[in-house]
């Protein structure tokens, strides 16, 4: 299987393309196309080579959790059908088919919603200088990989396409984008990682931590007041650490059911920050990730979502 790294739907606008999702308006003014590739990106940076088939398990999983957490706030999901997309996608289901997704516009908060229940990543080296995380004083003596005594709400900017996203603490976050909308997001990123922490954990998986992102959309009982939805990805291997429950131990990193397996290759190959455009010495020729390495991180992807769907 080759990897679909580059969308080709000449006959639609492409409005935006990210690190995974290329987005396209459509001929209905309150639709966007959602298509997730196989691109796959590690710290901020893209790779040259995708890992094939990821992008209709991105989707698969998305679409599970879109289901399973509906009653906790609306989403932007309208359909994966692309036989009931407007009809000029449609042409395009050979290559659409499994990775797309029709989606409500919506304007999106500015905001990465992360919520961690364990002391992992970023936020255990902020805890190993300061004893915080964004700022937030948690108990002395943690050690990496320790469950939280609560999850902790923990935002960042979102940054432009080829920048790095700022931690930032709970007071900026509601400076940046008001308190109401801030309370909103806070409480329902919250009830969504602890509701899907504990499915997640009858399974034999651990949801370490995920990002989740918002949007507004007009209220349906309003015409002044705007809505919270969800949207983009939810709870996949890409916005989430995933560790199997079997052989966790609190003191040291985990074994990953998603890209920190990615993660550990690159910087083993000599990334650091400085040198997103490629190695040292070859800077500006980008990274390519080795054959092996795509097999294992797809294999890690896959397992994920065969535990969480089972």
């Amino acid at each position: 299987m080759t990897a679909l790294t580059e969308t080709n739907l000449l006959d639609l606008v492409l409005l935006s393309k990210g690190k995974v999702r290329d987005v396209y308006s459509t001929s209905s003014p309150e639709h966007l196309l959602f298509v997730a590739t196989d691109r796959i990106s590690a710290y901020d940076v893209i790779l040259k080579n995708g890992i094939p088939g990821k992008g209709k398990l991105l989707t698969q999983i998305s679409l599970f959790w879109f289901s399973k957490l509906g009653h906790i706030i609306p989403n932007h999901f309208v359909t994966a059908n692309i036989d009931d997309m407007p009809e000029e996608v449609r042409k395009y289901k050979d290559q659409l088919d499994g990775r797309a997704m029709l989606v409500k516009k919506a304007k999106v908060v500015p905001l990465e919603a992360i919520v961690r229940g364990y002391l992992t990543g970023s936020a255990w080296s902020e805890y190993q200088k300061s004893g915080t995380v964004h700022g937030i004083s948690l108990p002395a003596g943690l050690l990496e990989s320790q469950k939280l005594p609560e999850p902790l709400f923990t935002p960042s900017t979102k940054a432009e396409q080829g920048a790095h996203d700022e931690n930032i603490s709970p007071e900026q976050a509601s400076d940046l984008i008001g308190e109401s909308i801030y309370a909103q997001i806070s409480q329902a990123a919250l009830k969504l990682y602890s509701e899907a922490a504990a499915y997640a954990h009858s399974k034999g998986v651990i949801l370490a931590d995920t990002k989740f992102e918002f949007g507004l959309v007009p209220s349906t009982t309003s015409s002044n007041e705007e809505t919270l939805i969800l949207v983009d990805e939810l709870l996949t291997p890409d916005s989430s650490r995933y560790w199997p429950l079997e052989g966790y131990e609190v003191g040291k990193s985990q074994p990953s059911f998603d890209k920190q397996y990615l993660r550990d290759w690159l910087v083993g190959a000599g990334f650091k920050k400085g040198l997103e455009s490629g190695k040292k010495g070859e800077e500006g020729q980008g990274w390519t990730i080795e054959s092996s390495v795509v097999e294992g991180t797809k294999k890690r992807y896959e397992e994920a979502v065969k535990l969480l769907m089972s």
